[in-house]
């Protein structure tokens, strides 16, 4: 595609309503509706901007006169791309994120969705279900160990946070491009479809009578996280096969979800690989 590339003479000085057009529209993004509406979300920082680039999936990036100079392959990969590029100042950029100190690099990126369907067809062995799981960080950093333990496919039920939301997007640092992601479906149907392609269904939650040492995790494996708050309520639990606890020697009352979806991941990775 042809490179595209929209440059104003300094990045603080008026550019014209094109511009300010398209910094409005990029600031709709920041809200569920915006997103939902346009099909689009943000990607902040060098790390998701860069992983969202090689997934094909810029149509416009923002960048500071700073973050050009820090981040050229980055920009320039972009433009490639058929992206297009917008200089902007750094009060621009800010207007964009929440973060305190914005990394000079915002991209408006286009949706994509997965379904059941197209998990299973992928016949998987490693998925992570989060059940109700509604802080966008927790959400993110999730998804991120999925990514960086091998797992086919994360699931988000109905009632968890949009995964597009820009703190998840932060958070996933870029892993959200690399595995598919459900959304809107019922723990039930997760659940029902998942063992139903040969996966068994493990909740995590420290009620389990079993522990993850006791678990044969070399078999095809779908892991479910409860809620920050509330964990998994009884109803929950007796969708799934095996409800399990992670062992801990320590005096600590418990783990928190990410750290908790961390040891179970690695320790089913682990297995399905044949490693102790």
């Amino acid at each position: 595609m042809p490179r595209r590339t929209e440059h104003p003479p300094a990045a603080t000085e008026p550019t014209g309503p094109a511009h300010a057009g398209a910094l409005r529209s990029a600031r709709r993004l920041s809200a569920l509706k915006g997103r939902r509406t346009t099909g689009q979300f943000l990607a902040e920082g060098p790390q998701a901007v860069r992983e969202a680039v090689a997934a094909g999936v810029v149509t416009r990036l923002f960048v500071t006169a700073a973050g050009a100079d820090r981040h050229a392959g980055i920009v320039q990969d972009a433009a490639s791309s058929g992206a297009v590029v917008l200089l902007v100042s750094d009060t621009e950029l800010a207007s964009l994120t929440d973060t305190v100190t914005p990394q000079g690099l915002v991209a408006v990126c286009r949706a994509t969705s997965a379904t059941l369907d197209d998990v299973l067809a992928r016949s998987p062995r490693l998925v992570v279900v989060c059940a109700q799981v509604r802080d966008p960080g927790n959400a993110g950093t999730v998804i991120r160990c999925a990514d960086a333990f091998g797992a086919d496919a994360v699931v988000l039920t109905q009632g968890s946070v949009d995964v597009h939301n820009p703190k998840t997007v932060r958070a996933s640092v870029g892993s959200i491009f690399h595995l598919p992601v459900v959304e809107d479906v019922s723990l039930g149907e997760a659940a029902d479809a998942l063992r139903s392609a040969g996966l068994t269904v493990v909740a995590a939650d420290g009620s389990g009578s079993q522990t993850l040492l006791d678990l044969d995790l070399s078999v095809p494996v779908a892991w479910v996280f409860g809620n920050e708050a509330w964990g998994l309520p009884p109803e929950d639990l007796a969708t799934a096969d095996v409800v399990a606890k992670v062992p801990m020697w320590g005096a600590a009352e418990s783990l928190n979800l990410s750290t908790a979806a961390a040891v179970c991941l690695y320790a089913t990775a682990a297995a399905q690989r044949g490693k102790p």
